[in-house]
């Protein structure tokens, strides 16, 4: 399996977070974020005990490549 970084965000203060990553043996993008504590929030969904959820700003859609130019070029 080899990840593939795909992009930051560029407006996050210290370029740490959040990251699109492209998994080439899943064919999956994986996401890092923020992670969502607010109960508010995470009660309106039905998380399974092994999923987790992240928030992911609009912005970072450029990274994925059927959005910025419909082909994936790793």
């Amino acid at each position: 399996m080899a990840l593939h970084k795909l992009g930051k965000d560029p407006e996050s203060p210290v370029n740490n977070s959040p990251t699109v990553y492209y998994d080439d043996e899943t064919d999956n993008y994986v996401l890092q974020g923020w992670k969502v504590l607010d109960e508010g929030r995470l009660s309106q969904m039905d998380i399974p005990e092994h999923e987790t959820v992240i928030e992911f700003p609009r912005r970072m859609l450029q990274f994925f490549p059927e959005v910025n130019s419909g082909t994936t070029e790793l």
